[in-house]
């Protein structure tokens, strides 16, 4: 469950995306329309990965404070 479980998530939301750009009602707004969500969806994807990938692999270890100091 790691890099793995971000490119299935990339792919669904791929999905998702070009369901959109097919269904967006026909119209003077289509063009913002699509791009509104196409960029929506590619903003939260990301936000999404960045703080799943930082979970995994944290720049900085956690120390527990309950622990008496090694001599």
């Amino acid at each position: 469950m790691s890099f793995f479980h971000v490119v299935i998530v990339g792919i669904v939301v791929a999905g998702i995306a070009a369901g959109v750009w097919f269904a967006a009602p026909r119209g003077k707004n289509q063009t913002l329309i699509r791009s509104s969500v196409s960029l929506a969806l590619t903003c939260c994807y990301l936000m999404w990965a960045v703080t799943y990938l930082a979970q995994l692999h944290p720049l900085i270890a956690p120390r527990r404070s309950d622990l008496r100091a090694e001599y």
